[in-house]
């Protein structure tokens, strides 16, 4: 199938790689570094929105890698009018779920189709197989299925249900994220507060061996603490990208309580005036999976 993937950034350059592997694939960028760097990988690059449009053929299948919020609506703006119907619309970021069912309806305008895909599986995930959870409708999922499965991990795609659905399993599934994180990052804490001389890669890699807490999250644990045993060059400042907050106003208005999430993103807060340990694992954590930029002293 062809794909015009708009937006080159941690997870949009390795996705497009991925993708690349089965698919002829169109990319666009507003960064040309980025657009040069994926070129040199054998990828298609356009220079414009009206470039990228018109260099796919048949239905096209637009997807948006870039960040939530005004850059989608942007892009969708500009878009929406040079499509023909039936062309499709795929958000791959983190949208808020509510965005995303407003702009199904809004694109129906334009007898245009739009899947809401929230994407896991950090940087290396997406070149090397992505956990992919999507709403819209079901025909239109069916259409793009050959794409979701040929950059998935086996058995990892799932069709959510109507428009909203995967974004809302997404946020979930980051909350969720945010509790693991600070459950470990507070055990590491403690243990760098005792009094015996512990290696943590080596406590977190001992773990990974048959343990109940065995995790990919300990397995970048292991990782981290391989590359800084301490964390001494890492600041104890742990950011929250929106997920976690969304989550937290969702159950509040659900009236559904998730006291463990809910001070997880407290806690992140808290780490942006109060310098620990605990923030350094998560800090840790988020550059190994996510790419996300760390603070170094």
């Amino acid at each position: 199938m062809q794909i015009g993937l708009i937006g080159l950034g941690k997870m949009g350059f390795p996705l497009a790689q991925n993708i690349h592997r089965e698919h002829d694939i169109v990319a666009y960028d507003v960064n040309a570094a980025l657009a040069g760097q994926i070129e040199k990988e054998g990828i298609n690059v356009a220079h414009s929105l009206q470039e990228l449009i018109k260099e796919l053929h048949g239905r096209r299948i637009i997807w948006l890698m870039v960040p939530s919020g005004k850059i989608v609506d942007g892009i969708l703006e500009q878009i929406m009018p040079m499509l023909k119907p039936q062309d499709i619309i795929i958000d791959g970021g983190n949208s808020h779920f509510k965005d995303s069912m407003n702009r199904a309806a809004a694109v129906s305008d334009y007898q245009l189709e739009y899947l809401d895909c929230g994407t896991s599986g950090g940087v290396e995930g997406a070149l090397n197989g992505v956990c992919i959870m999507v709403g819209g409708k079901k025909e239109v999922f069916d259409y793009c299925e050959p794409v979701f499965k040929s950059i998935s991990l086996p058995g990892g795609y799932l069709y959510t249900g109507k428009s909203g659905s995967g974004h809302y399993v997404k946020m979930v599934h980051n909350g969720i994220e945010y509790g693991m994180m600070q459950a470990m990052a507070e055990g590491f804490s403690l243990m760098h507060q005792s009094e015996f001389n512990l290696d943590f890669k080596a406590v977190a890699d001992l773990w990974n061996h048959g343990s109940v807490v065995r995790s990919w999250l300990m397995e970048l644990c292991a990782r981290a603490f391989e590359k800084d045993s301490k964390l001494k060059s890492i600041k104890g400042i742990a950011h929250a990208s929106g997920e976690g907050q969304w989550m937290i106003e969702t159950a509040l208005d659900k009236k559904v309580a998730i006291p463990v999430i809910a001070l997880s993103l407290l806690m992140r807060y808290q780490s942006q005036d109060e310098e620990n340990f605990s923030a350094k694992v998560i800090a840790a954590l988020r550059n190994e999976f996510g790419g996300h930029a760390l603070e170094k002293i």
